[in-house]
């Protein structure tokens, strides 16, 4: 429910891809279109999108994110009473720019002396707020809290322009505020890469904790894996680990014997990736961060630099002279996922698309029958 960016041609579709259910707009926000298949609907907006829904395009009515949770809590309501499991996958356009709220909540903003594009970005935070307490209340309601895990997460750290700059009051009396990190929404640095992960599971998992060790996104299928009783995933596929034990307190700590990768990618098409390989990526483990050289403006790359996050975890303090042999070990670690990385990235050669379907589709059903309007669930 909501966006998808996982292909925009067919066969790439969440329909087609396992799920029974699927309402999204296209490409990686509401609007977009990019020179290639990546495009939503022509035209398309925050307000009354068009969205397509199990394959086919319908009119809605309304706030994006509104309709997005609208549409997930009528599918979880026609599904709670069923002995089968479900999973719903809410993921919101929003905060994403245009930064576009509705008037209420970017007036909130606006009355505390915000900007209006900060007041839209701000806004569509709040907004979301309330359709998670919308959804929150139905779980309540619907007696789901007990045999459902709710999980709210994010998929990259702050973004720039629209929350403010970094040491600026976004409005007297409103510092910016990320969390003390360095970096912001694609870069490499903690600031770029870390985001909120909060669980529930009522009966099952004791609330009002924090968990330090560190995960990632490719832990969240071993882990759901593991609840569910599967023994084993599919070998070549997940190199994540479950952390089932730190929810459910069987353990405190994960053994510190992996690193987590980043590199920023977005390298021009055509290229030829080992050109990007040795720069704007970085190496995190449960103590280091290592930030290779990252590009700057006109050309210009900054050096590499070393961090001990636990004593440091606003990177204020580069140690990598300190310690070559850590910086050492974990290049190498680098090299390795690197070797193994590099042979998947298949598409790098594939020239881009010269359709967008999302349009292709559009213009076919709006001459052969039409777009129908969307009539939302009763809840």
């Amino acid at each position: 429910f909501g966006k998808w960016h996982l292909g925009d041609e067919e066969p790439y579709q969440p329909h087609k891809r396992g799920f029974d259910e699927a309402f999204i707009h296209g490409a990686g926000g509401i609007g977009q279109a990019y020179k290639c298949s990546c495009a939503d609907a022509p035209g398309n907006k925050y307000f009354d999108p068009v969205v397509r829904h199990n394959g086919s395009f319908v009119k809605t009515k309304g706030f994006c994110t509104d309709i997005f949770f609208t549409a997930a809590l009528g599918w979880i309501k026609a599904k709670k009473n069923s002995d089968a499991p479900f999973f719903a996958y809410i993921t919101t356009n929003a905060p994403h720019g245009p930064f576009i709220a509705p008037p209420k909540n970017t007036k909130y903003f606006t009355d505390r002396g915000f900007g209006k594009t900060q007041a839209g970005f701000y806004g569509m935070i709040e907004n979301i707020d309330e359709n998670m307490g919308r959804l929150l209340d139905k779980l309540e309601e619907w007696d789901l809290y007990e045999d459902t895990i709710l999980i709210f997460m994010s998929d990259n750290g702050m973004t720039g322009g629209g929350s403010g700059r970094l040491g600026q009051d976004v409005a007297k009396g409103y510092p910016f505020f990320n969390a003390g990190m360095k970096g912001l929404k694609g870069s490499a640095e903690e600031g770029g890469v870390r985001v909120p992960f909060l669980v529930r599971w009522d009966g099952e998992w004791k609330p009002g904790r924090d968990i330090s060790t560190l995960s990632a996104h490719i832990d969240v299928l071993p882990t759901f894996a593991e609840i569910a009783g599967i023994k084993k995933l599919p070998l070549g596929q997940v190199e994540g680990r479950s952390f089932l034990p730190l929810l459910d307190g069987s353990k405190k700590k994960l053994p510190n014997n992996r690193y987590l990768f980043t590199h920023r990618g977005r390298w021009p098409t055509g290229t030829n990736p080992e050109e990007h390989k040795t720069f704007n990526y970085s190496i995190r483990s449960e103590k280091w961060r290592f930030v290779a050289p990252q590009s700057a403006r006109k050309g210009a790359k900054t050096k590499g630099s070393l961090y001990n996050m636990k004593k440091d975890p606003g990177q204020k303090t580069n140690v990598i002279d300190k310690h070559p042999a850590i910086v050492k070990k974990m290049q190498a670690a680098y090299d390795q996922f690197w070797s193994e990385a590099r042979p998947l990235m298949v598409n790098e050669g594939v020239p881009m698309s010269k359709t967008r379907p999302y349009h292709v589709w559009f213009e076919e059903q709006s001459k052969s029958g039409g777009i129908p309007q969307w009539t939302a669930p009763e809840l």
